[in-house]
């Protein structure tokens, strides 16, 4: 894929590679601004979870 792209891409080397860098940062940008907010409503990512017992601190002491 990276190949195909790379032969789509018109210019010298070193214009392909300003184009992937600005294609990358613009593929970023969009997934940020739009495809992650759509998203994150229904990933169950900021709920509350409360797991019982899972963390037990041993009492006195220094820790050790």
């Amino acid at each position: 894929m990276y190949a195909a792209l790379w032969r789509a891409l018109p210019g010298t080397r070193g214009l392909k590679i300003l184009q992937s860098v600005l294609l990358f940062i613009v593929v970023v940008a969009v997934l940020f601004q739009w495809v992650f907010p759509a998203v994150a409503p229904l990933l169950p990512l900021d709920r509350d979870v409360t797991v019982e017992g899972a963390l037990r601190l041993s009492g006195g002491g220094s820790g050790r």
